[in-house]
């Protein structure tokens, strides 16, 4: 099962980064664009419609995709000035309580984000920008991301337990 999830979280984190070379192909495009036909004088157009509000989708979408492999692959910032120095049972315990901690707040966040897209849906949202694009789409993407964030924690948590020691390792400390 842990190589399943973890494919799971490996695979967003894919998506994320795909995502992100879009978000820089449409950046780029409408650099281009801009440039055309300012300095060249081309018969194009001077804008892609929407492309300020494809971007700010695609970043959200990138960024919720790429949290639990960020998690997962302890790249997430991790405060442990106080627990470094804690005997080691009293350090898993701590982590327990973080990690039982985290998952209550992911699964709040994943209830009210899945009720957001439910009420997008409901009342037909859309974006205000030329192009109309139905909210539920990037919330969505936003959904996937908290709800495999909410997985990847409560994986940890379970892990942890049954290892008897942290699964997450310490990112370096600067």
């Amino acid at each position: 099962m842990r190589t399943f999830l973890d494919r799971i979280y490996l695979a967003a984190g894919w998506v994320s980064a795909v995502t992100i070379l879009a978000i820089a192909v449409l950046i780029s495009a409408q650099i281009f664009l801009n440039f055309a036909t300012r300095v060249f004088g081309l018969p194009l157009p001077s804008t892609i419609p929407s492309y300020a509000d494809f971007s700010g989708f695609m970043l959200a979408a990138a960024t919720f995709l790429a949290m639990p492999y960020t998690f997962r692959s302890g790249g997430h910032i991790k405060v442990s000035l106080v627990t470094a120095r804690l005997p080691e049972r009293a350090r898993l315990i701590a982590e327990v309580i973080a990690l039982i901690a985290a998952s209550a707040l992911t699964i709040f966040a994943v209830y009210y984000i899945w009720v957001l897209v439910a009420e997008s849906i409901h009342f037909g949202d859309v974006s205000n920008g030329t192009i109309p694009i139905p909210l539920w789409i990037p919330q969505t993407a936003m959904g996937i991301g908290m709800t495999l964030l909410c997985v990847s924690v409560i994986h940890s948590l379970i892990e942890t337990l049954l290892r008897g020691e942290p699964v997450i390792a310490a990112s370096e400390e600067a």
